[in-house]
């Protein structure tokens, strides 16, 4: 009876493993795919004058400088916002919030606010910022918006970070006569910053596509350059391009400069999460030492 179950259990072990492991390379082939599209139907309109100059005849002919400017602009505004924010929150929950229950409460509102939809966080910015407070559209309104919604990622990393302190360390810390405060400036926040950077790429890797926030908030289809003010300059993006383009995709001009601005795009999303994990990877090795 005993070897029965045994062997039911390895059957059942095998099983599981050939399932998540087929779940994965599909994952992988259907993420493959997904690239070598983008970069084959793109590769045509990638040029250095692409990269450099300004859109012209509707998105039909010139570049998408000022895209790429205005998407860095808000992926850093959003990171600018988010940073002190995570930091605080993680801090709050690691190092002041005792209670298990409380701690579990702050995850799982962490959890809940990451699942929300990004075009939630869109309509929620136009109607309490734009319309409430009275902010026009601007890369200020859409940064905030971004930021509150990379907030759950960027926190949970810099939480694992946390823990993965060694307990020999903050013996020692405390056996110096360290306080509070001081354990945290010494020894939480050094250990941190790998959580804090991979945590605001990943985020950023996210932020930097999503297309309903931005819309609704930041983003206007053409007729924007370099913002001149803080409060009432919107900013055109790639993804709010690539949507305009794709809605009026009149000429096979239109179209190859669609899939380009997908190509630059999803480059710098994989670029973003590709560097996260080598500073995911880097953190690991440096606590195993």
């Amino acid at each position: 009876m005993k070897l029965t179950l045994s062997r039911k259990r390895l059957w059942l072990d095998r099983i599981f493993v050939v399932m998540t492991g087929g779940a994965t390379l599909l994952g992988l082939a259907l993420l493959l795919l997904i690239f070598f599209k983008v970069m084959l139907s793109g590769k045509d309109a990638i040029s250095w004058s692409f990269l450099t100059e300004q859109t012209r005849d509707g998105g039909g002919a010139g570049g998408i400088f000022y895209q790429i400017c205005g998407t860095l602009i808000l992926s850093v505004s959003a990171a600018l916002i988010t940073t002190p924010l995570s930091l605080a929150l993680a801090l709050l929950q690691s190092e002041y919030v005792t209670r298990v229950y409380f701690k579990r409460t702050i995850k799982t509102l962490l959890y809940l606010l990451n699942g929300v939809p990004s075009i939630i966080f869109g309509v929620f910015g136009y109607f309490v910022l734009v319309s409430a407070a009275g902010f026009q559209k601007s890369w200020l309104v859409g940064g905030i918006v971004l930021a509150m919604m990379i907030l759950p990622t960027v926190t949970i990393s810099v939480s694992d970070a946390i823990k993965r302190i060694p307990k020999h360390d903050r013996d020692a810390a405390t056996a110096l006569g360290l306080n509070p405060p001081k354990v945290i400036w010494s020894l939480v926040l050094p250990y941190s910053l790998n959580g804090l950077v991979t945590g605001l790429l990943l985020g950023l890797a996210r932020a930097a596509g999503e297309t309903a926030p931005i819309m609704f908030t930041a983003a206007v289809a053409s007729g924007a350059e370099l913002p001149t003010g803080i409060v009432d300059s919107p900013v055109v993006a790639i993804p709010y391009h690539i949507l305009e383009l794709a809605q009026d995709a009149s000429t096979p001009e239109k179209l190859t400069n669609a899939w380009g601005s997908a190509f630059v795009l999803m480059s710098a999303s994989v670029l973003f999460s590709i560097l996260g994990w080598l500073v995911r990877q880097r953190s690991f090795q440096e606590n195993q030492r």
